[in-house]
């Protein structure tokens, strides 16, 4: 494994090492992967719950795959049901909805999918949408985008960090901020 530089931080009262990744000339980003991770994604969740228990929600929503322990965790630690939206459509999610973003992390676009299961649960609901980062808002305008479709109300977006300019995610509920890295 290559000897990589790593950004210093302490979320919810965990330290970590995040890993600077290039993702094009000239723009390096710290990299938070809380997969595996049980000792962050309990505090942060923990955390979160604090700063979300005045807000009057029905459902968590999260897109698929780095963030979906934290939405276990938050919905644990504030009994509220999650839904997850999907990358990819499979053949059971009936009449799902759909709508594309573009990943920071991998540049490519990408499409989310509401299970027409989940989409039923969302009509006239309050819901918080959850990140791990959020770093450019696409994959937030993806899923406030298959929110509006599915006649929900979104009422707060949290996430464990935000990125880039911090002015940008004046309104997001974080736990912190990350800058990003250009050379």
């Amino acid at each position: 494994m290559a000897d990589r530089p790593t950004y210093p931080i302490d979320i919810a009262g965990v330290h970590r090492e995040l890993r600077l990744f290039e993702i094009k000339p000239g723009l390096r980003i710290a990299i938070l992967n809380i997969l595996g991770d049980t000792e962050l994604v309990t505090a942060c969740s923990k955390a979160l719950a604090q700063k979300l228990a005045k807000i009057e929600f029905d459902i968590l929503v999260t897109a698929e795959a780095k963030s979906i322990p934290l939405a276990h965790g938050l919905s644990y630690e504030m009994n509220k049901p999650y839904v997850i939206l999907r990358k990819a459509y499979k053949p059971y999610m009936g009449d799902a909805l759909r709508a594309e973003t573009l990943s920071i992390t991998t540049g490519q676009p990408q499409t989310l999918f509401l299970d027409e299961k989940d989409r039923e649960l969302m009509q006239g609901k309050k819901v918080v949408i959850l990140d791990d980062v959020i770093s450019t808002g696409s994959t937030l305008q993806g899923m406030r985008m298959l929110l509006d479709k599915a006649g929900a109300e979104v009422v707060a977006e949290a996430a464990i960090l935000t990125e880039g300019e911090r002015a940008k995610w004046a309104e997001i509920v974080s736990l912190g901020h990350i800058p990003v890295f250009t050379d």
